[in-house]
């Protein structure tokens, strides 16, 4: 240790400087275990999205996904848990996030041939439990219908607009001045 290291040890200043690395450590590790009860409790893990991640695929809806995390339940049911690195939205879950959840039960059900109750959706700060049932897979397949149709033309699309666009490249609407 350096000459600063061992002076700040020996002050009153370097025990309050102890204490709270201290408490920061142990209030790290109480959040590691509290994660990892509630990880067990969610079921014995499957896949988790890293290095060589589960591809999930219908060829009847002619779907595919990769969830962040599979978790087998006691049943032995399969759940797919999506993971966000935000803060859960003030509202609750957007739109977007439930039809992925949503996407990923109906993928789940597809390729294991048993219908999860429901899929996670975790954020930062905490986590939902999002319903896979008729009323979902409706709304959901109900979607999937609308994308899958040929643009109608309701977008009003402009060279200035179209230019910020991410997606200018597949757009079969552009507008380039």
């Amino acid at each position: 240790m350096g000459p600063f290291v061992l002076s700040l040890l020996g002050s009153p200043l370097g025990g309050v400087v102890l204490l709270l690395v201290g408490l920061f450590l142990a209030g790290w590790g109480a959040r590691a275990l509290s994660d990892r009860r509630r990880d067990g409790r969610l079921g014995k893990l499957v896949a988790v999205d890293a290095g060589s991640p589960v591809l999930l695929r219908s060829d009847r809806y002619r779907l595919q996904g990769r969830p962040d995390v599979l978790r087998r339940t006691s049943d032995g049911t399969v759940v797919p848990v999506e993971v966000k690195s935000r803060r859960s939205p003030r509202g609750g879950p957007s739109y977007s996030h439930l039809v992925q959840v949503w996407a990923y039960c109906l993928l789940v059900e597809e390729t294991t041939g048993r219908t999860p109750p429901f899929g996670i959706l975790r954020y930062a700060d905490g986590e939902f439990r999002v319903r896979w049932d008729d009323p979902a897979r409706k709304e959901l397949l109900a979607l999937r219908e609308e994308v899958a149709r040929p643009y109608d033309g309701r977008a009003n699309p402009s060279p200035e607009r179209c230019a910020r666009c991410r997606w200018v490249e597949v757009c079969d609407v552009r507008a380039r001045g």
